[in-house]
């Protein structure tokens, strides 16, 4: 199958799931010509969350080539090194300690707090796991796995010193839901993931070269530190706000790349599209089903992705161990 027949078929797929997303539990009558409950419900309920979920995969799909081109493996991804858990602690940080600080606590002031502990944290990883322009995979993983338990530590601590509105909230953000949507937030992550795309998309050739080494890139004309920055901030700024908006969802980052690797090679300038498309379709699928399996009551989408992404991390694991010992 060539590229384009692939490009056609992910994006019918796509499109198909989407729409099957919007209208569950409508018949086709009730779709084209809705009463005005219905027109509420599609309008005001289903359309706004179903824009958010595609935009947050697709975003998180993004924030994930950018780490593993930045680490130069395909293991790294935002919840997997601890980038997520440390944005979670930077909104519970604001939603318990905010009030003493401001006298209103709201998305601004929680969106901040998730992207100063995210940015800490990805420099912290990019610190301690790359030498010498090398990536230590078992450093890297280790490192996550400590920001994750000191993250989650500070998070119960916080926990406990809440009220009851407080927890509330705070259990919300660690979960991952995308209940209460709004057009507003829809309208947020449209604009940031445009700009991420297109961000990415004029840093695919300096990407390619990143991938062959940093010594390459500075020989091709590009000025690599200048990129492990901008990837940093970039994937800090996204996975922040997408932790503000509906709290710790992972292993998209980790699931898509790695997949989309496989359907249209490691060419960024493919890539990073292609894993866009299939960020928002795991994702809108991972919600139908987290909405389905369990109704009429809603298993929140964070822990559907964990219980998918746990199996798919230890698959890699296995695949890559296969390959440096041999099945000895």
């Amino acid at each position: 199958m060539s590229l384009s027949q692939k490009s056609i078929w992910l994006v019918v797929i796509t499109l198909c799931a989407a729409l099957f997303h919007l209208t569950a539990g409508f018949s086709w009558q009730e779709f084209i010509s809705p009463n005005q409950t219905q027109q509420f419900l599609l309008t005001e309920l289903r359309l706004p969350r179903m824009l958010l979920v595609a935009l947050v995969g697709a975003a998180l799909a993004l924030c994930g080539v950018g780490l593993q081109a930045l680490f130069r493996n395909p293991l790294a991804e935002p919840a997997l090194i601890g980038v997520s858990s440390s944005a979670a602690l930077g909104s519970v940080f604001v939603i318990v300690l905010g009030a003493e600080l401001w006298q209103q606590v709201g998305f601004l002031q929680i969106g901040v707090g998730a992207f100063i502990s995210a940015a800490i944290a990805t420099a912290i990883i990019y610190a301690l796991a790359t030498r010498y322009g090398q990536t230590d995979v078992a450093l890297m993983l280790l490192a996550g796995v400590a920001l994750n338990a000191v993250a989650g530590a500070l998070i119960q601590l916080l926990v406990s010193v809440s009220d009851d509105a407080q927890l509330r909230s705070v259990t919300f953000w660690l979960m991952g839901s995308f209940a209460n949507v709004s057009w507003t937030e829809v309208l947020l992550m449209a604009l940031l993931f445009l700009g991420l795309l297109i961000f990415y998309v004029r840093l695919s050739r300096a990407l390619n070269a990143f991938a062959l080494g940093e010594n390459i890139c500075l020989h091709m004309g590009f000025n690599s530190a200048a990129l492990k920055w901008q990837v940093m901030l970039a994937t800090a700024l996204i996975t922040g706000v997408a932790v503000a908006l509906v709290g710790v969802i992972g292993f998209v980052g980790l699931i898509v790349p790695h997949i989309m690797r496989l359907l249209v090679g490691s060419q960024h300038q493919w890539l990073l599209p292609f894993s866009a498309l299939g960020g928002a379709l795991l994702l809108l699928l991972a919600d139908l089903l987290a909405k389905t399996l369990l109704a009429p009551g809603e298993l929140p989408v964070g822990l559907f992705m964990a219980l998918l992404g746990g199996p798919f991390f230890l698959l890699m694991l296995f695949n890559q161990r296969m390959k440096r010992y041999g099945k000895g």
